[in-house]
Parts: structure tokens; C-alpha cells; sequence
């Protein structure tokens, strides 16, 4: 895992303003006018995990983060105050932030959030890459907010400010499966709100169907029996229906299937946790009903072997391999 510290208290008054653009420069944020005063005060704490989210723990004395950051890859940000308060705006709206609400968007759009006072936020980005396997329908997403005051979003606010707390203490392997978390939570927040993603009307109705059963399918994923007419069973449509909702959203069941057991897999094969695991014993895990299969797909998919792709990363062990 890559971190990366800072502070404005490593450099003179006059030098405070400067670095702290340049440390906002490194998480792609864009900073406004900042107060004259030469107590300037600022620290960052940011960790990248191995998928490439970005997780940076931001403590600063009142200012804006403002304007948009185009030279980035394609990532969604979200913002949770943890200490102060902020606005929010966007499109000639002022939305006014508490501790514990959560804030987000698209990378590379218009945005300002203003800080009246010392304020204290974890900041994520997350590349679209790793949202791709599950948000499949062509979606834009737009800049909003979560009260995070009941329901999924409190939980999803707990989480990242327990995850804030013990930030400096996690370990690489560790943040696997909040990599996982995170993304259910903004799957199942976001995906609630079809405005959030510009849907309305029929599509915005197939796009919330398509999301449901593919929250139903993670939860199959590991039963080899799985296919497109058990899963149309169980949620009471035809299979015809089933496959066009996936056809819509340019793949196919299996191929959707196959992908998500394929990034489980390959989760498995470099945590720690599953490191006296053999490679058949992972594919059997997640449904893959033989060995010689799944190393011809994952070859397919990786351009290397399940073995290949493990000694890689450092997690070959003394098990059998399968």
C-alpha cells in the first residue's frame, strides 16, 4: 500500500500556502482563494490501496476546494465531514453539510466545496474501473449528497468514519475487504436514486432491475449450479427478460458471471487471508466447476496464469496449486 504524509507545519509561514496547493495537487483537488493569514495550517494523510482507491484524511484551517481537476483518470470522490461544517455547490444550489453527511461526484466536474471553519474530512476516490463489473448500465452519475442520518447511508457513514479512525493502523491486506464494502455501499446509496444517475422513466426502471438481480447474483456467485434460468426463477421473470437486461447493458449473463466469479478469484489469490488456499480450492470457491477451465479464462482475462498472477504478487505458498 502507497501513503503519503504532509504538513504545512514542516515549512515557513511564507512557503505554508504554496505546499499546500502542491499537497492538494497530489489528490487531483483543486484549491480556491486561500485566507492571507500566514497561520495557514494543514495536514494530509492519504493511503492508496491496491485496487487504487485513494484514502487521504484531510485537517485544515477554513478555506475552498474549488473548480475542476481534469488532468485525472476517471474516478468518483466522495467527501465525509468528520469534524466542522462545509457547503456544498453546484448548478446554483448551496447545500449546507454537518458531521457525518457525505458528499459526492465525478471526477473532472464542476464543483465547490467551502469550509467556513477548521474542518476535518476523509476523502476517497475511486476509479471507475472498479465499479465497471457491477455498475454496467451506461450511468451518469451528478454531484449530490447523503444525510447519512438513517438507514444504509448511516451504516455507510459508520463505516468510513471508523475507517478514518483507524486508517494509520490498517495494513495492505486489510483494505481488500473494505475495497469490497465500499463498493456495495455506494452501489446501494447511489443506486436508489435514479436522478443521481440521470435515469428516469422505463430505462431508469430496467437500470434499478438490473441492479437488484445483480446484488442477488454476488450472494450466488460461489454456487456452481447458477445460471440464467435459476436466476430468472428467483426473481420471477423470464429468462428472455433476463438476458435482454444484460444485453442492454452490453454483456451477458454469463459473461456478467463469469467476470464477477474471475475478480473474486483473483482477490483471493493475493490476500493473505486465503494464502494457504490452492488455486483449485479458490476456483471451486466461487463456482468454477474445474481447474483446467478456470486457468484457461483467467489466462483470457489477465494474459497470465492464476500461479502466474499469485507468485506475482507475492502470495506463493508451499499447498498444492492445483
Amino acid at each position: 500500500m502507497k501513503v503519503w504524509r504532509f504538513t504545512t507545519e514542516s515549512y515557513p509561514p511564507e512557503q505554508r500556502h504554496q505546499a499546500w496547493r502542491d499537497a492538494m495537487d497530489r489528490l487531483c483537488l483543486p484549491v480556491g482563494d486561500l485566507p492571507e493569514d500566514q497561520h495557514f495550517h494543514g495536514s494530509v494523510s492519504c493511503h492508496v490501496s491496491p485496487l487504487g482507491m485513494e484514502f487521504a484524511l484531510v485537517d485544515a484551517a477554513a478555506h475552498e476546494i474549488s473548480g475542476k481537476y481534469l488532468d485525472q483518470p476517471n474516478a468518483i470522490w466522495l467527501v465525509l465531514l468528520l469534524q466542522g461544517k462545509a457547503q456544498l455547490l453546484h448548478d446554483d444550489q448551496c447545500i449546507d453539510l454537518e458531521s457525518s453527511d457525505i458528499a459526492y461526484g465525478p471526477c473532472r466536474t464542476e464543483a465547490t466545496m467551502r469550509f467556513p471553519n477548521d474542518f476535518r474530512v476523509l476523502h476517497v476516490r475511486i476509479p471507475r474501473l472498479t465499479l465497471s463489473p457491477r455498475v454496467i448500465a451506461p450511468l451518469s452519475l451528478k454531484i449530490g449528497h447523503l444525510r447519512a442520518r438513517s438507514g444504509i447511508d448511516h451504516i455507510f457513514a459508520g463505516m468510513l468514519r471508523a475507517l478514518a479512525e483507524t486508517l494509520e493502523d490498517i495494513a495492505s491486506s486489510q483494505l481488500r475487504p473494505v475495497e469490497l464494502a465500499l463498493t456495495e455501499f455506494l452501489i446501494t446509496s447511489l443506486g436508489g436514486e435514479k436522478t443521481v444517475f440521470g435515469l428516469g422513466g422505463a430505462a431508469g426502471a430496467r437500470a434499478s432491475h438490473l441492479h437488484r438481480i445483480c446484488q442477488s447474483i454476488e450472494t450466488m456467485l460461489g454456487d456452481p449450479a447458477l445460471n440464467v434460468n435459476y436466476a430468472a426463477q428467483v426473481h420471477g421473470v423470464s429468462t428472455r427478460y433476463l438476458q435482454k437486461l444484460f444485453t442492454g447493458a452490453g454483456t451477458s449473463f454469463s459473461q456478467y458471471v463469469r467476470s464477477r466469479r474471475l475478480d473474486r478469484c483473483r482477490a483471493d489469490l493475493i490476500s493473505p487471508l486465503h494464502s494457504q488456499l490452492s488455486i483449485s480450492e479458490i476456483c471451486f470457491r466461487w463456482g468454477f466447476n474445474g481447474s483446467a477451465h478456470f486457468s484457461r479464462v483467467f489466462r483470457n482475462k489477465y494474459d497470465m496464469s492464476p500461479r502466474e498472477y499469485r507468485r506475482g504478487n507475492g502470495q506463493e505458498t508451499q499447498t498444492s496449486q492445483g
